[in-house]
């Protein structure tokens, strides 16, 4: 089922973008920035995979792209009970969409969503400030992915013991009703204690089958007692406005250097959208050379 929905992913963005490529002239100049509505995306969705019922979709984010004048539209489709992300960039008169995955260019590529990482980061970290390899990794507590991704992180981190890692917030409320809820709380428990913090991310990801809408309150709590962090003061900040607003500014962060899904890992500034994608040799071989000279 998921190579099917993949297949049709594809086929949307060959039939959409390919076929247009050589035909349409793109403006010189940015247009002034507009935004699809909601009710023309699922308009769109509906003409594309109206014809199959068994396909369904939710509009997760409709919002500036990182190229000026186009817009992103981030959404969640879901057939025979897998889901994948779809991302599209819409062109400024709303009549063309590519699926894909914009890239940065430049001399120095990189430069300038490091120099915006290493500025406006509040994220939980680990490793000395001023480090040659930063890591930031843009999460979400209840996705399986992020889930799968941690243990690479961490065997990323032991093989560069000198090396910063920062955690940014970023739950996808679209897909994962109680990830905005572990969110503060982790946030929260990262303030007072950072030992506790891994601990209670861990505990969470290793028991996220069994953590719903209904009894996430009383999970949370007993994941913050058992990684040894104060429980009862971790419930009071994690319903305060101040950590809602904490990670609210991590996704708002993760949004203005482009992430769409989670897991996303930031190297020094170059972003790995899938690490589990990679072979872990590879992995190395880019942490390794975005810490070298020969990158900066």
């Amino acid at each position: 089922m998921q190579r099917a929905l993949f297949l049709l992913i594809v086929l949307l963005a060959a039939t959409s973008w390919g076929q247009q490529t050589a035909t349409t002239n793109l403006p010189a100049t940015p247009s002034p920035q507009r935004l699809p509505s909601k009710a023309t995306v699922e308009s769109f969705m509906q003409h594309w995979f109206g014809y199959d019922s068994s396909i369904t979709w939710q509009v997760a984010q409709i919002q500036p792209a990182e190229v000026p004048g186009f817009a992103q539209v981030v959404l969640a489709l879901e057939k025979g009970g897998q889901r994948q992300q779809m991302v599209l960039y819409v062109t400024p008169d709303e009549k063309h969409a590519f699926s894909g995955e914009v890239i940065p260019f430049g001399a120095d590529p990189f430069a300038p969503t490091r120099k915006e990482l290493a500025a406006s980061t509040t994220g939980v970290a680990r490793g000395p400030a001023g480090a040659s390899l930063t890591i930031v990794e843009f999460s979400d507590l209840q996705c399986p992915h992020c889930k799968t991704a941690q243990p690479i992180v961490d065997k990323l981190m032991a093989d560069f013991p000198n090396a910063r890692l920062v955690f940014q917030q970023f739950p996808i409320e679209a897909l994962h009703l109680w990830a905005f809820k572990a969110a503060t709380w982790a946030e929260c428990i990262g303030r007072e204690n950072n030992a506790a913090f891994w601990k209670f991310v861990n505990g969470v990801y290793d028991d996220q089958l069994n953590i719903d809408a209904q009894n996430a309150d009383a999970k949370m709590k007993e994941h913050a007692a058992a990684a040894g962090a104060a429980a009862a003061q971790a419930a009071t900040c994690g319903s305060s406005p101040e950590a809602a607003k904490a990670v609210r500014d991590s996704l708002a962060l993760g949004k203005a250097v482009g992430v769409s899904g989670t897991p996303t890992v930031f190297l020094n500034g170059r972003k790995i959208g899938s690490i589990t994608s990679l072979s872990y040799e590879m992995l190395k071989d880019l942490a390794r050379f975005a810490e070298s000279p020969a990158s900066k």
